[in-house]
Parts: C-alpha cells; structure tokens; sequence
C-alpha cells in the first residue's frame, strides 16, 4: 500500500508506506508512544542519519515532557498502530535535530545525553557549542535543511497502562512516588529480598535528587529534599553490606559523609565495609567516631571492633603460615 498527501501541517508531507489498523490513537500528556524511526538526507542517495533498529530497541518519547523534536509527536499521531509511513519534513521543523540525534546516540553509546550541557533552552545549547562530536550532525547544525523521517509505530500507551520511568514523572508524581518506595523496600529488606529492596531505595532517591536539581543547594527547598535522601541512602547501603558490595558501600557513605559529617550510622556503616576489606585502621578510625557522635552506639561499637580485632588476628596468623610456606626451601629426596 503507498498512498501519498500532504498533512494539514505547513512544510511536512506523508507516504504511508504499510498501513496500520485500528482507529488514530488519542494522545494525552503522559502518553507513551513506541516506534522504530530512520532518519535521512533528501539527497539523491538517500544518505540514512540514523536507524534505530540497529541499536536493536525502539524509540520510546511521553507526550507532553517537551521532547525537542516538537514536530514527531505530530507525525505520530497521523499513524496507526502497525502502521510503516515516510515522512518529508521542511528545515523549518528540523533545525533541532542535530542535538536530538546527539543526544540519541550518547545514551546508545552508554554515556550521559546531558553530559556538559547548560541549564538553558535547546536552541541556547546549540549555539554554545562549536561541535556535537559527530562530523554529520555538525554538517546539520551549520546547515539545516529538510529531512526524510520513516516511521513505524508499534503502540501509544495512556499514562495508566505502564509503569512511568522516573524521568518521566511530574514533581508531585515524584514526591508522591517517593514514600511509596521507601516503605516497599522496607518489606522486602523484611523479606530478606535485598537486591530488589536496594533497587527501590536507589529509584527513590533518584526521584528527589531530580527534583533537588531545581533547587538552590543548602536553601530551605534542597535541604528538606536532603532529609529524606539521606535515610534512603543509609538504608541502600545497609542493603549492599548484605549482598557483600563493600566498595559501593564505602562510596556512597562518603559521598554522604561530606556534606553530613556528624552522621554516626554513615560512619557505621563505612566502617563495617572497611572491616569487611581489611582496612583496618580506616575501620577503627570510623568505630570510634560513630562512639564519639553517639554514646547509645557505644556497646555495638564494642562489638564490633572486637570482631574486627578477632578476624585480623586470624588473618595474620593465616599469612604467616602461607609466606613461611612460601620460601621454605624445597625438600630432598
């Protein structure tokens, strides 16, 4: 099937390609659509940009969160489910281009899309930069011009039907989403299921440090923000020390540690990860100030560096016998 005719859009034309069933789906703020696209030149050769299938995953934008390519959703939308369609679009809507695809690629590549860039508009974040990094979108960039986009839509999903990545939640989605978490990683820490409840504490806090983003640092806003990071932090943590991740222990307390340097469970539990590597004297170190800061932590305090005392006296007695092993000289016949 190949049906060619404009869309009620200034400068975009439409050639359905393969034709899709169903009725046109209703997009909302929130929406999900999921789509394979390939991108390329309107140049005799048809020179391909991109294609989405060879990262092997399809595209997935939300309605509504200020997708730069304003003009996608509207090509989306003319378009069936199942349906294959190719779409000509003037240089007036594709002149953001170049810093989608950049950004597209960056996350296919494993690296962050926002790497470097300014809190200011698309357009502002254009003309800070000489370069994309990528010698095509800079041709793009210097030059915009029409591009050819060919599009299959796999399905629009409403807001209710799947579960919405972190990114793409509002602020009070967030803030609501956050005790959510919080409480069902307690259950499964009850359940013994510690992977997964570290999981949810991490999502938690990823959710606050977006919105901590937005803030003004150590102002009324970021530091209320702060207050309920810190218990989530502290309870991941706890989670890893049981899984036996010892150095993402040791990293997120002392990332924590240097801006809350008076917190006697991060202390704590940096110092039964330094004891779980044999840091010896940075785990005695962080013992006796968690009995510093809290007295009610002194017997565990205690406890602790009585083990510690313990496992190293073993230790040491274990290396002794494999060094003298070691250059014993070899046995006669």
């Amino acid at each position: 099937m190949e049906e060619t005719y404009l869309l009620n859009v200034e400068g975009v034309r439409k050639k359905i390609l393969h034709g899709g069933q169903g009725e046109l789906p209703k997009l909302q703020d929130g929406s999900k659509i999921t789509f394979h696209f390939q991108t390329l030149k309107d140049d005799f050769e048809r020179t391909v940009i991109d294609d989405s299938r060879e990262a092997g995953i399809p595209m997935e934008i939300i309605v509504g969160k200020m997708f730069k390519l304003e003009i996608w959703e509207t090509l989306l939308s003319s378009m069936r489910a199942g349906e294959v369609a190719e779409f000509w679009c003037d240089a007036i809507h594709t002149g953001m281009y170049a810093l989608v695809s950049r950004g597209m690629r960056r996350i296919a590549e494993g690296r962050d899309p926002l790497e470097g860039q300014k809190h200011r508009c698309g357009m502002g974040n254009m003309f800070d930069y000489h370069s994309t990094g990528y010698d095509d979108l800079d041709e793009l960039q210097r030059t915009p011009q029409p591009l050819i986009f060919i599009m299959e839509l796999f399905r629009v999903e409403e807001p209710s039907a799947y579960k919405r990545d972190t990114w793409a939640m509002s602020k009070e989605e967030k803030l609501a989403a956050v005790p959510m978490l919080h409480s069902e990683g307690n259950r499964l820490v009850l359940c013994k299921e510690f992977g997964q409840a570290a999981a949810k504490y991490q999502e938690a806090v990823i959710c606050l440090r977006n919105l901590q983003a937005k803030e003004k640092p150590w102002e009324d806003g970021w530091l209320k923000l702060e207050s309920l990071v810190t218990p989530l932090v502290l309870n991941y943590c706890q989670c890893q020390l049981e899984l036996g991740e010892y150095y993402e222990v040791l990293e997120h307390t002392t990332e924590l540690l240097q801006k809350h340097n008076e917190n006697a469970k991060a202390y704590f539990k940096r110092a039964k990860a330094h004891a779980a590597v044999w840091n010896e004297r940075e785990a005695r170190e962080d013992f006796l100030r968690v009995a510093h800061l809290d007295p009610s932590m002194a017997a565990a305090v205690k406890k602790e560096l009585k083990q510690l005392g313990e496992r190293m006296r073993k230790k040491h007695v274990e290396d002794r016998k494999r060094y003298q092993g070691l250059f014993q000289p070899p046995q006669g016949p």
